[in-house]
């Protein structure tokens, strides 16, 4: 009878005094050479152990094995999501684990900046690990998603809203889209669906003409003559050779428009078609939008640049040699070219 009290004696001091110490560790335990503010990634299909290197790495935990019981113990070790987390302070495991189950990750901020294409933001955005560029063009092309957008037919180019967001990179693509899609249909849709009877242009036509706008120029004050350029060019029919759509219309572009590529008969070459392309041609600006709707009241059909990123404008082809001439003296394509009204 002794030696079975002594056996039970043994057997609860073996299961206490460890358990007390596992609910100790995870409850006040705080390492005391951490620096903060601290910050760890937590990459999809991450491993327990993978996760608890990358807390000791950065001094969040210091005993790798009491966390890992803990973790397995309460049932988080596969409830672990995935994001960017950082911890401004120490913090006891339990917490650590409790941020890391939650989700409760940190943001990060992104700017997309007005101009760029749907690729160019992926591209932006799985640079900075917040998306998957491949994924996020699979959803910007998903027909179900383009249809619940009410752009089924339009394709999802020019209507994703440029500004600053704050996403963790556990985001999925669909929401960032819908995010950013949500942006422009509360801030750009009012503009285009209050169209007056002076302008004959659709709304996705408007939105296409403000993307033009919005490559051939970053200066505001310029942005209603660039339009109104546009607008008579549209009104005569004349072509409104603008090259960023006919780069933009080419699968690879090197950096050197040729003769070639402004023969090349694709929907975006308005060197060869007297109209605007099918569809934007990047996400443009509101300043863009207002002056695709309100160009200034000139008669300009000609504009050349002035090589310190402003234009001079023209009403004449005569004028418009004499501007090519002063700024772009040595051009290949310059005596074919006098007759565009894109930048030079």
């Amino acid at each position: 009878m002794k030696k079975l009290r002594l056996l039970l004696f043994a057997t609860l001091v073996c299961t206490t005094v460890p358990a007390g110490i596992l609910v100790y560790h995870v409850h006040f335990s705080v390492p005391i050479d951490g620096v903060h503010p601290a910050q760890i990634r937590v990459d999809q299909g991450d491993s327990l152990a993978a996760v608890v290197r990358k807390l000791r790495d950065q001094k969040l935990i210091s005993n790798g094995f009491l966390f890992s019981i803990w973790a397995r113990l309460s049932g988080a070790e596969k409830k672990i999501h995935q994001g960017l987390y950082q911890f401004e302070s120490s913090a006891p495991p339990r917490e650590i684990l409790d941020r890391l189950v939650s989700g409760r990750g940190t943001f990060q901020t992104v700017t997309i900046p007005e101009g760029l294409t749907v690729k160019e933001i992926a591209t932006l955005l799985d640079k900075m690990q917040i998306a998957d560029k491949e994924n996020f063009l699979a959803e910007a092309a998903n027909p179900s998603l383009l249809t619940t957008l009410g752009l089924h037919e339009k394709g999802l180019e020019g209507y994703l809203f440029p500004s600053t967001y704050h996403f963790t990179p556990s985001t999925p693509e669909k929401e960032i889209i819908l995010t950013l899609a949500e942006q422009f249909r509360k801030i750009s849709l009012p503009l285009l669906n209050h169209l007056d009877g002076a302008n004959s242009l659709t709304p996705h036509q408007v939105l296409t003409l403000a993307s033009i706008i919005e490559k051939e120029t970053g200066i505001d004050a310029e942005r209603p003559l660039i339009s109104a350029v546009f607008h008579n060019r549209l009104k005569r029919q004349m072509p409104l050779q603008s090259d960023p759509t006919v780069i933009y219309g080419m699968k690879d572009f090197t950096g050197n428009l040729t003769r070639k590529h402004l023969n090349d008969p694709t929907p975006y070459n308005t060197y060869r078609i007297a109209a605007l392309p099918p569809g934007p041609i990047c996400n443009p600006s509101l300043a863009s939008i207002r002056a695709a709707l309100q160009p200034a009241p000139v008669s300009y059909l000609y504009f050349v640049s002035k090589n310190d990123g402003t234009h001079l404008f023209s009403e004449t082809i005569e004028e418009h040699n004499r501007a090519v001439k002063a700024f772009q003296p040595v051009r290949e394509l310059s005596s074919r070219r006098s007759k565009s009204p894109a930048r030079h």
